[in-house]
């Protein structure tokens, strides 16, 4: 009996077929995130401005249809857009490694690619958050993101220390298969979801600009919501500049092999795990509004050990400053 208590939500045949598919799913995404920038950098040799707009492409898509997205999704079936993009996504990677054996690869090809799986992944993204309290419930609503962000947070550790091997053994063009099959898979597994939902009545439903403009409205309305998206802003501004270089810095300033590479983002994968199981721990004695801010400040500053390291130990002490960043980051979002 205190096994299955344990196990809770995951005795539920729908939900634990989504806790695999959001498992496989988010493992073939860690491969990416290492992968595709060091086919770039290593395979194409592409300078520091190049690999800059490669990541620009990646964030592109919540730019250019972050407000619709979510709008689009509440009109249509949150499983059905899960189950397409996550197989749109397999297909348009793996155009990588084919034009690459065809030698017809280019630095453009690539940001053709990222930009588009950047676009599915936030059509996922929204269409994967409406779609859980469908599927458990609201009253199951905490466990079942506790389970999903547990999963995420792990495979956001082995995604780095599979990746780098695997570069390093067969390419970074060819370890993009590996992701192009787990996201297949993740694809796959949510078709065998058995729950249904109704589809949502276009006439039920306001204009999709005025649906904008209503999110908009409430977002703006509220001083705590304005506050929380111009801070995500400005953060994840400066993450995406600092990450971007990382790899370029590990790679080419350190002379970091794909191994140590892996090694340094799974060190970030553990802070992002600590940060899940301490999140709930550290909001209760601090206070949900003052930590949000607080560990930001706290954790923030160790990022700048890195750009301090050098060739050899120091970049693995370094790296622990990473790892305080990722644990800092998950504390805000559950505090969030």
């Amino acid at each position: 009996m205190a096994n299955s208590s344990r196990l809770g939500l995951l005795r539920n045949r729908d939900f634990g077929r989504l806790f695999a598919a959001t498992g496989l799913g988010q493992l073939g995404d860690r491969i990416i995130f290492l992968a595709l920038p060091l086919v770039a950098i290593v395979a194409l040799h592409a300078d520091e401005f190049q690999a800059g707009l490669l990541t620009a492409m990646t964030s592109a898509g919540s730019l250019l249809i972050g407000l619709p997205a979510g709008a689009w999704v509440d009109r249509m079936r949150k499983r059905s857009v899960m189950i397409c993009t996550d197989l749109a996504r397999a297909l348009f990677l793996l155009t990588v490694p084919v034009a690459w054996w065809a030698g017809l690869l280019t630095i453009w090809w690539l940001y053709a690619v990222a930009l588009v799986h950047g676009v599915l992944t936030v059509f996922f993204d929204v269409a994967y958050v409406s779609y859980l309290p469908h599927l458990v419930g609201r009253g199951n609503l905490v466990e079942g993101n506790s389970k999903l962000s547990g999963i995420r947070s792990v495979t956001s550790i082995s995604g780095p220390t599979v990746a780098g091997p695997l570069v390093g053994l067969v390419g970074a063009p060819a370890a993009l298969l590996v992701s192009s099959a787990g996201m297949a898979m993740s694809g796959l597994l949510a078709m065998t979801i058995r729950k249904r939902e109704e589809k949502p009545e276009p006439s039920e439903r306001p204009g999709l600009a005025d649906e904008i403009k209503e999110g908009l409205k409430f977002v703006v309305k509220y001083r705590t919501l304005r506050a929380i998206m111009l801070g995500d802003a400005v953060f994840n501004l400066f993450l995406v500049m600092y990450q971007t270089m990382l790899l370029v810095f590990l790679e080419r300033e350190i002379g970091l092999q794909p191994f140590g590479v892996g090694l340094i983002f799974s060190g970030m994968g553990c802070g992002a795990l600590l940060g899940a199981l301490l999140a709930t721990r550290v909001s209760e004695r601090v206070g949900q509004g003052p930590v949000i801010w607080l560990v930001s400040l706290v954790t923030c500053p160790l990022t700048a050990l890195m750009p301090l390291a050098r060739a050899g130990w120091s970049v693995y002490v370094a790296a622990i400053g990473l790892a305080a960043l990722s644990l800092g980051g998950v504390v805000r979002v559950v505090a969030q």
